[in-house]
């Protein structure tokens, strides 16, 4: 391996540490009170997971993340999270309720 590939695959296995580490800290971040998780931080989740995936079978000699790395179900989980985190879709606040409001004096003559 000529010096310019050797530098890139140490890259790419620093990168795919770092990702899976920010992964990892993002996993410890999701936990919110009564049970739930924070969307934010889960679709950042995901989205690294996605990122590490992609990157995993060009770093020789590493094992594969300790997660699914079905590349297009993290898509899927990335972008359902998104809009979770976004306020999008099924995740919509409900519109504001229109009232009729009226002037409870009568009409003056």
């Amino acid at each position: 391996m000529d010096d310019r590939a050797t530098a890139r695959a140490q890259e790419y296995a620093q990168v795919y540490e770092e990702l899976l580490a920010a992964a990892a800290r993002l996993d410890a971040l999701r936990p919110l009170d009564a049970g739930g998780v924070d969307p934010h931080a889960t679709a950042a989740m995901h989205a690294v997971r996605f990122a590490a995936t992609i990157l995993w079978p060009e770093v020789p000699n590493t094992p594969p993340p300790g997660f699914r790395q079905d590349s297009l179900g993290l898509i899927e989980l990335a972008a359902h999270w998104r809009e979770a985190a976004l306020d999008l879709g099924e995740f919509a606040p409900p519109p504001p309720v229109l009232r009729l409001v009226s002037d409870p004096a009568p009409p003056r003559p």
